[in-house]
């Protein structure tokens, strides 16, 4: 990540574990920068419990390509991993 971006994370060692977990740069980031991210409190449901078309119209949302030809769990996958 260039120097001028990691000034802008605001939990550095949070970040770095994330990143050695796997995760890509900006979705560590994102995490990273979240001023609540260790807590719990989210009210959405589980991607297993929606359905083929609440995940399609997530992922192109989100811009994912190729969705259109995944099955459920393949679309689950992609959109935890994006």
């Amino acid at each position: 990540m260039a120097k001028k971006q990691m000034n802008r994370i605001k939990n550095r060692e949070q970040y770095e574990a994330l990143r050695d977990d796997g995760m890509s740069k900006e979705k560590a980031a994102r995490i990273a920068n979240t001023e609540n991210a260790g807590e719990k409190g989210g009210k959405a449901k589980k991607y297993e419990d929606r359905t083929v078309e609440d995940l399609t119209r997530l992922a192109r949302k989100i811009g994912l390509n190729g969705y259109s030809k995944m099955n459920k769990k393949e679309l689950i996958k992609a959109i935890r991993n994006h």
